[in-house]
């Protein structure tokens, strides 16, 4: 019988309420060095979990089933394989869908994992589509023009861009964005908002 490793010690999230079990189990690998381990003591195979693992943290962790004689328990040792995420490629912006999903609001690809600190999209406006002028977030935001062209409507002059043009969009600054004939396809990337939180009142 495969035994955990000695640097591992089991968590078992049997009685933990399904919306804190992801959280803790995530937790307990952030606190991991390389080569440690913990087992995960569960009541079903944990597929979505080795699926956020998969998404947020590929190649940094090994996932093995221990044995076990009860057919209602499961352990999985999980370790640590490196310090941090792996750099790794997360979109191909040529295969890309040619239409946005309805709803989207234009968004073809965002950046999915967790533990970020960017946000990023590739937005596709349509031939003469526009996103309407507003004031943008207290946060710089920068625009690399994908495919396209079209025009930066700002609180001055317009600025004309193309395929290849790289767009500064400074926080705060006011902004509308017109697609040209063809259309125009960007990535905008711009730091991570933080979370909201509820402050008590004065």
């Amino acid at each position: 019988m495969t035994q955990p490793t000695d640097n591992s010690s089991e968590l078992d999230v049997r009685e933990v309420p399904k919306p804190q079990r992801h959280p803790l189990i995530f937790a307990r690998f952030d606190a991991l060095a390389v080569g440690e381990s913990f087992v995960l003591v569960n009541s079903h195979d944990p597929v979505h979990l080795r699926q956020e693992f998969e998404r947020d943290h590929p190649g940094t962790y090994d996932w093995t089933y221990l044995p076990t004689d009860d057919r209602r328990l499961w352990r999985i040792e999980i370790t640590r394989r490196t310090a941090t995420d792996l750099p790794r490629v997360v979109a191909d912006t040529d295969a890309l869908p040619e239409t946005t999903e309805p709803g989207a609001g234009g968004a073809v690809w965002r950046l999915e994992p967790t533990a970020r600190q960017l946000d990023a999209n590739v937005i596709r406006l349509r031939p003469d589509e526009q996103i309407e002028a507003h004031i943008g977030p207290d946060l710089d935001v920068l625009l690399h023009v994908l495919a396209g062209s079209g025009r930066v409507v700002t609180a001055a002059d317009p600025v004309a861009v193309r395929t290849g043009s790289v767009v500064w969009l400074p926080r705060r600054s006011q902004r509308a964005i017109l697609a040209g004939p063809e259309g125009l396809t960007y990535l905008s990337v711009h730091p991570r908002r933080p979370a909201l939180t509820i402050a008590a009142p004065a």
